[in-house]
C-alpha cells in the first residue's frame, strides 16, 4: 500500500501569503464512516453545500435512532451559505435535512425532481420544520449559485434514479464533486454512464472527489439485467408467496420486481410506509410504470392464492421497527410467515448491521420460510463502482488532485492507492477525516492546521445532541455491567440508619437467589456509615461519593464486574 500521511502538511504551494485565492473543502460527515454524508466548499464569502445525510448507529451507541452532522460551523456562517445541492435521494444523504435546515438558514436546495418529492413527503413527518426552498435541476444544467461559483450537473447510474455529480466552476480551478456511482453493463459488456466522465474531463479538472464504498471490491459490477434474470428465475420455480426485502428507494429494481411479477400473474402489495410514498411518487413523476390492477392493499392478501402474491417489503437490514422485522417476530398485522413462503433479500448489508440480518434469517427460517441472498445467487447489484471500475473513471476525468471521499478510512486509502495506479501523483492524492480542512491554490494544496468541529450528534427520540459521549458511556455501562441502587435512609440529627439499606440490581445480579450477597452488601454499607465521625452535620454528597467508591470496589472485588452504583440518601 503507497504510504500517505494522514495530516500531510509538506509545502505543495506558495507561501500562503503570496497565494491570492484559494477554495476551502471540508466534511461534515462521510470520511470516517458509511453514511452521514454532508461535505462543504468555500470560496471568500461564498459556501456551496453538499448532502444532509444521516448514519445508523453502531453496536456501542444503545438507543440511538440515527447520527447526523454537527452543523455548528455552517450554523455560525448561514449568511455566506449560497445554496445546498442534494445528489440523489438515499437517506445517507438526505436523512438530516429536518434537522439541520433552519440551523443553517433553510438556503435554497437544488435537486432533481425525484429527490425534491420524496424529500418533501418526508418533510411533512416534521411539523415545525421550514418550509423548503426548491430549484429543481437537470442534466447539464449550469447554476451560477453565487459571485465565482457556478454549478454544472451531469446524471450519473447508481440505484436510485435521479442521481447527479456535480462540476463546480471557481476562479481557483474546476472541481468534480461525484457522489455515490456506479456502472451498469449492456448486452456486450459496454459499461452505461461513462460517457458523461469523457464530458468532464475536458474542463481541466483541478481536484476529483470520488465515491470510495466499494474500492475494495475488484473486477467488474454485477450487472442489474443479471439480479433481474436471477429474480425471475426464482418467481419461475416458487410456489408459494414471496417476499422481497428490499431498500425503499431502490425503485429501479422495485420497478423490474412489480414487471417480473406480471409476467407470472402475480398482486404485488407494499409493506412499509417509505417504499409506498417513494412507488407514489416515482409513478406520478413517471419513473415508474405499473399495470392497473397490479397493486394491491396489503389487508387484502389474504384473497388470493398463495402463489398469486408478492410482497414488496421494507426492512432488510434488520432494522427493529421495519416491516420484514416485525413480520419475523409475528407482530405485523396482516403477514405471518408459513411454510412454503420464500424469502428474497435484494439488497446489501450496511456495515454493522451484519448481526441484525442474521437475526432477521436465522427468525424467518426457523418459522418454516426459504431464504434467498445474495451469497446464494446474485441478487443485488451495489450502487457503488467497484475499484477497477473507480480507477476507470480517475483515468478518465485526469484530476490534478485527488481525494476519495464516503467510506472508512481503509476504503478510502485504497481508492488513494487507485488514483496513483491511474496515474496521479503521490503527493497530489489527500487522505482527510471529518473536520480537516483542505485549501485548494490554483497551483497546490495545503492541509489546515485549523479544524471544523464535526464530532457526532445524535438523535435519541425528540432529543437531537442532547445525548453526548457521557450519557453514552453510561448506556454503555448499564448495559455491559448493569447497575445498582443503594438507598440509605438516615437520622438527620444523629447519622444513624432508621432501617436497613434498601438494594436494587437491573441487569447486574437476581437479588432473590443470591441473598447472602445482598445481606453482605448491606452489612458493608452500615458499617460504611458508622464509621462517619457524628460532631457535624451529614454532607450527603460527601456520603454518595463514599458509598458508591467503596461499594463499587466490593462488588468488583467479589465479581470482577463494574456495574452502575448510584447511591440515594435520603436524612429524615
Amino acid at each position: 500500500m503507497i504510504k500517505i500521511e494522514k495530516t500531510q502538511k509538506r509545502a505543495r504551494f506558495k507561501e500562503k501569503k503570496e497565494a491570492k485565492d484559494f477554495v476551502k473543502f471540508f466534511a461534515l460527515g462521510g470520511l470516517e464512516e458509511v453514511g452521514r454524508n454532508m461535505s462543504v466548499f468555500e470560496y471568500k464569502d461564498e459556501i456551496v453545500v453538499f448532502d444532509a445525510g444521516l448514519q445508523f448507529p453502531e453496536e456501542d451507541q444503545p438507543g440511538i435512532d440515527f447520527i447526523i452532522p454537527n452543523v455548528e460551523y455552517l450554523a455560525a456562517n448561514k449568511r455566506k451559505i449560497k445554496g445546498l445541492v442534494l445528489t440523489h435521494a438515499h437517506y445517507d444523504h438526505i436523512g438530516a435535512l429536518p434537522y439541520v435546515m433552519e440551523k443553517i438558514g433553510n438556503p435554497t436546495i437544488y435537486t432533481t425532481a425525484l429527490t425534491k418529492e420524496i424529500v418533501r413527503k418526508r418533510q411533512e413527518e416534521f411539523t415545525n420544520a421550514p418550509k423548503l426552498d426548491f430549484e429543481i435541476i437537470k442534466n447539464r444544467d449550469k447554476i451560477k449559485i453565487s459571485d465565482n461559483i457556478e454549478l454544472e450537473f451531469f446524471g450519473i447510474i447508481h440505484s436510485i434514479p435521479d442521481t447527479v455529480s456535480v462540476l463546480i466552476k471557481t476562479p481557483v480551478g474546476n472541481f468534480v464533486y461525484s457522489t455515490d456511482v456506479k456502472f451498469d453493463y449492456d448486452e456486450k459488456g459496454n459499461p452505461l454512464g461513462m460517457e458523461e466522465f469523457e464530458w468532464v474531463a475536458k474542463k481541466e479538472i483541478h481536484a476529483l472527489f470520488l465515491d470510495s464504498t466499494n474500492a475494495e471490491s475488484v473486477g467488474q459490477s454485477v450487472s442489474e439485467k443479471t439480479v433481474v434474470e436471477n429474480i425471475d428465475e426464482l418467481f419461475k420455480k416458487v410456489k408459494g408467496r414471496i417476499i422481497v426485502g428490499i431498500f425503499a428507494s431502490l425503485l429501479t429494481r422495485i420497478e423490474e420486481i412489480i414487471k417480473i411479477a406480471e409476467k407470472h400473474g402475480r398482486k404485488v402489495a407494499f409493506s412499509g410506509l417509505s417504499m409506498k410514498n417513494n412507488i407514489q411518487i416515482a409513478q406520478n413523476l413517471n419513473y415508474v410504470k405499473i399495470k392497473k390492477g397490479t397493486i394491491i392493499p396489503l389487508e387484502e392478501i389474504h384473497k388470493y392464492k398463495d402463489d398469486k402474491i408478492v410482497i414488496l417489503s421494507t426492512g432488510a437490514q434488520g432494522e427493529p421497527n421495519a416491516s420484514l422485522m416485525k413480520i419475523a417476530n409475528g407482530e405485523h398485522r396482516h403477514i405471518q410467515i408459513k411454510p412454503g413462503d420464500t424469502i428474497i433479500f435484494s439488497s446489501s448489508i450496511i456495515p454493522g448491521n451484519e448481526r441484525a440480518v442474521q437475526v432477521l434469517k436465522d427468525d424467518l427460517c426457523r418459522q418454516g420460510a426459504k431464504i434467498y441472498h445474495s451469497k446464494l445467487i446474485d441478487l443485488h447489484a451495489s450502487g457503488h463502482a467497484t475499484g477497477d471500475e473507480l480507477k476507470k473513471i480517475i483515468k478518465i476525468v485526469k484530476p490534478k488532485f485527488f481525494i476519495p471521499i464516503h467510506g472508512h478510512y481503509f476504503m478510502r486509502a485504497v481508492s488513494a492507492e487507485l488514483a496513483q495506479e491511474a496515474g496521479v501523483k503521490e503527493k497530489n492524492i489527500i487522505l482527510i477525516d471529518n473536520g480537516q480542512i483542505v485549501e485548494f491554490f490554483k497551483d497546490g494544496f495545503k492541509i489546515s492546521e485549523e479544524t471544523i468541529p464535526a464530532y457526532f450528534v445524535m438523535v435519541d427520540g425528540l432529543g437531537v445532541g442532547d445525548v453526548g459521549e457521557v450519557v453514552m458511556r453510561d448506556r454503555r455501562v448499564l448495559a455491559q455491567e448493569g447497575m445498582v441502587v443503594i438507598i440509605a435512609t438516615l437520622d438527620r440529627r444523629t447519622g444513624k440508619f432508621l432501617k436497613n439499606p434498601d438494594i436494587i440490581s437491573r441487569g447486574f445480579i437476581y437479588l432473590r437467589e443470591h441473598k447472602e450477597f445482598v445481606e453482605e452488601l448491606r452489612k458493608r454499607v452500615k458499617n460504611l456509615i458508622d464509621r462517619i465521625p457524628r460532631h457535624q452535620q451529614i454532607d450527603s454528597d460527601y456520603v454518595k461519593a463514599l458509598m458508591r467508591d467503596q461499594v463499587g470496589l466490593f462488588l468488583y472485588n467479589r465479581t470482577k464486574r463494574r456495574p452502575m452504583v448510584l447511591p440515594v440518601v435520603i436524612e429524615v
